[in-house]
């Protein structure tokens, strides 16, 4: 995954300065990712964000003004000029590598196909901009649909689920037969549970402890654990959280088991190391 915003968690805004991010991309080709997914606004703990569908006037939504935060978020403007002269250029430098855009706009993944990129990781399961699923029917490309509980700033207030899993499984469910409904070509669709977005410390073990469930939705399974939270609560020491730095092997430990449980597609930071566990993992199962 390549972060072009200045506030990443993992990062801290290390690739935001483009040519930064286009080196990095070409160093995680090199490393072994099959594909760049490449992203323009930070969707960590307590991020204010955009949804679309929702503003109030058309000024309001070039602005990036929520109409239920009343904060700014990222405007499309803005999301545009971090990502787009990123993968138009990865694209010149490497015409055959598979770049993905992070985004839940319809605007800038329709941009970003343009510019070359063939899949669409959208983390709000296409619901924040009412114009995404209509936008993806008709680009045809390859789509990431993510289970979201919320949006950022509302997660600490959740109320609590019985099963995690099962709410999982039935939203997404749902959210991809409305997709199908709506001319989402069900070939080009593959889902991410989406580990830690909306989901407190001690709901993300027993979702990957019981992650082959997810197998009977009948797609393909993205799954992003590295270095998030609930990976620095299991590893802390005398009450402190591991830090983001200190995070990996606990990453790979999580990783290698979701890909024994059948992940498909490891969405990370580390490509060489997760690659290596991924390999040990699928010659095992």
């Amino acid at each position: 995954m390549l972060n072009v915003t200045p506030d990443s968690f993992s990062d801290g805004g290390k690739y935001f300065d483009r040519d930064q991010a286009i080196a990095h991309a070409l160093q995680l080709l090199a490393e072994g990712a099959d594909i760049i997914d490449v992203g323009g606004e930070s969707t960590r703990p307590g991020a204010r964000v955009l949804a679309m569908g929702e503003a109030s006037n058309p000024k309001q939504r070039a602005s990036g003004e929520s109409a239920t935060s009343g904060k700014t978020a990222v405007s499309e403007s803005e999301e545009l000029d971090r990502v787009i002269p990123v993968i138009t250029e990865i694209k010149r430098m490497q015409p055959d590598a598979i770049v993905s855009v992070d985004t839940y706009k319809a605007g800038v993944a329709r941009a970003a196909v343009k510019a070359g990129a063939e899949i669409v990781n959208d983390v709000s399961g296409f619901r924040w901009d009412r114009l995404m699923t209509k936008t993806l029917a008709e680009l045809r490309c390859g789509s990431v649909m993510m289970h979201m509980r919320g949006r950022p700033e509302e997660w600490r207030n959740l109320p609590q689920v019985a099963d995690m899993v099962l709410l999982i499984k039935r939203e997404l469910s749902d959210w991809t037969q409305a997709a199908i409904r709506h001319g989402v070509k069900r070939d080009t669709l593959v889902l991410d549970p989406g580990l830690g977005f909306g989901k407190n410390f001690e709901q993300n073990y027993p979702l990957l402890k019981r992650f082959e469930e997810l197998h009977t939705l009948r797609f393909p399974l993205l799954v992003g654990i590295s270095k998030k939270s609930f990976v620095g609560r299991a590893l802390a020491q005398d009450g402190k959280d591991a830090p983001v730095a200190d995070r990996l092997y606990g990453t790979l430990a999580a990783e290698t088991v979701a890909v024994l449980h059948g992940a498909h597609i490891l969405r990370t930071h580390d490509v060489r190391a997760s690659l290596d566990a991924a390999r040990m993992a699928d010659k095992i199962s």
